[in-house]
């Protein structure tokens, strides 16, 4: 097995028990600090990717740059004094954002978050530890860039599990026998950012070579990366804050338990990302070799090889949990009335989600080019247009028109910056990415799924709902991999190489 799909394997297999962990948790730590509680947890994920502005393009760059160094001869100096010098500026951040969320905490508690159950003493305390959270957590992203570059991403990926596991059945014990509190919770997470951080720090430096220097910090190598970083800073910050305003403008207008069932859509949503972030994250250093090569027909074949890869792991999913809705929430929540507040807040977001992540691979693609003004004046222009209209359609809708807003952004990403991008890279390939790369797959999907939808209807048991939707998205997902030309043809010499073992045996 090559280094690209040993990584795609083991980023899905992480992320996807991640995603299982995670989602398999939420329900319960509903049922032990209520739905007002976990609204809270709400606001710490949103603080956390808020955050991410101050990152400045620096875990991307230490990405590429130990891509980069790892391939050149007598460059184990320099990249070890880059990495000490990016590692002291991050931690340098990360207390801080510490500092920022301690010293407004009461201005949070008391003006910012609706809460008819907890007291604001118990906010602002709970906004405090999660300000040590937040500086113990952070730069677990710095290390994870590092060892994404040198391509360790078996390791990314174990440590993740352990540490996803332990997190989940660690504050579940706390919760069941010590205290059901929303500030025990956090004091876990603490212990988990220790543990978590420290991992990935101790291996990233384990596996930089060893030199004979000590480490130190060079002012002179960060001036020959700033161009990247701070192209990567502008995109992240603009992505962060369109991703985000929703459930900024969302947490000050609407009630902590209306944004707590908010945040549970979002949830179901946003691990969608479990199955775009492995491939993302695999493909992008085999692009940057490519055009380091300038090998264009290759380049073109993997590109679209990439993206039906994507379409075929996004659409069906996307298509399924959009279409089932209710009997998935109901499902997974045991709720009726949790399940009749968030359905459709699922079925708007998971279609954005779907439409953002197919253009993950495009936009990989501009990384490898080191092209990032293309990300950085699209986010620019949307985000101009994005927060009246947000703010318009919150006041309205409520939380459905912050929803809407979300799908709204990324049907333009999926019908402008493909076009424009093109007109620049891999020319001619748009007509092909818009037909058979996404328009087939989707196809597919929407037809065996709206069957599907039609064939299931009424009241069922659990299992038998559980049994019929999984049956109906396996056969959409064969549907939507049979009509596009990589994966059919990866199907066909995989049943060959199959028939031909067992022929031999």
């Amino acid at each position: 097995m090559n280094l690209v799909k040993k990584n795609i394997v083991a980023n899905f297999v992480g992320n996807i028990w991640y995603a299982i962990i995670n989602l398999a948790f939420i329900p319960l730590f509903v049922k032990f600090l209520g739905v007002e509680a976990y609204g809270l947890i709400g606001i710490f994920v949103t603080l956390q990717a808020l955050f991410v502005l101050l990152d400045m393009g620096l875990s991307s760059t230490v990405t590429r740059e130990m891509a980069r160094l790892s391939v050149s001869t007598g460059k184990e100096q320099e990249t070890s004094d880059l990495v000490h010098s990016l590692e002291l500026i991050y931690w340098g951040m990360a207390v801080l954002i510490g500092i920022a969320v301690v010293t407004l905490s009461p201005l949070m508690a008391q003006h910012w978050v609706k809460a008819s159950q907890l007291s604001a003493k118990t906010i602002e305390q709970t906004l405090r530890i999660m300000g040590l959270s937040l500086v113990l957590q952070w730069p677990s992203s710095f290390y994870t860039g590092g060892l994404t570059g040198l391509q360790r991403q078996v390791l990314i990926n174990g440590i993740k599990i352990g540490i996803a596991t332990l997190n989940g059945v660690g504050a579940i014990l706390i919760l069941w026998l010590i205290a059901p509190t929303i500030k025990a919770f956090f004091l876990w997470q603490i212990v988990m950012g220790i543990v978590n951080t420290g991992l990935l720090r101790f291996f990233l430096w384990r596996c930089l070579t060893h030199t004979v220097k000590k480490p130190v910090f060079k002012k002179s190598l960060l001036v020959g990366i700033w161009k990247f970083a701070a192209g990567m800073s502008g995109v992240t910050f603009l992505g962060t804050i369109l991703s985000q305003i929703d459930k900024i403008v969302l947490s000050k207008l609407l009630s902590l338990e209306m944004f707590g069932y908010y945040m549970l859509a979002a949830a179901v949503a946003m691990s969608l990302y479990r199955l775009i972030g492995p491939v993302f994250f695999a493909v992008y250093p085999r692009f940057i070799q490519l055009v380091s090569l300038a090998d264009q027909d290759g380049l073109k074949k993997f590109y679209h090889k990439s993206c039906q890869f994507m379409s075929v792991l996004v659409l069906p999913v996307a298509t399924m949990i959009a279409m089932f809705s209710y009997q998935i929430m109901l499902i997974w929540t045991q709720d009726v009335l949790t399940a009749n507040k968030t359905y459709l807040l699922v079925s708007i977001l998971i279609c954005g989600t779907a439409l953002n992540g197919l253009m993950n691979i495009p936009y990989a693609l501009q990384l490898a080019y080191g092209w990032t003004s293309l990300a950085l004046f699209t986010n620019l222009i949307s985000m101009i247009l994005l927060i009246p209209m947000i703010l318009w359609m919150t006041h309205k809708y409520g939380a459905v028109g912050g929803a809407s807003t979300w799908l709204i952004l990324n049907v333009g990403y999926f019908i402008f910056v493909i076009h424009f991008m093109h007109r620049r890279l891999l020319h001619h390939e748009k007509r092909l990415w818009y037909t058979q790369d996404v328009a087939l797959p989707l196809f597919a999907s929407l037809v065996i799924a709206g069957i599907g939808r039609l064939l299931v209807g009424g009241l069922m048991s659990n299992a038998m709902a559980i049994f019929s939707i999984t049956m109906i998205y396996l056969v959409a997902l064969v549907a939507a991999a049979m009509i596009t030309t990589t994966t059919r043809a990866w199907l066909v010499t995989l049943c060959s190489n199959l028939k031909k073992q067992i022929i031999d045996r």
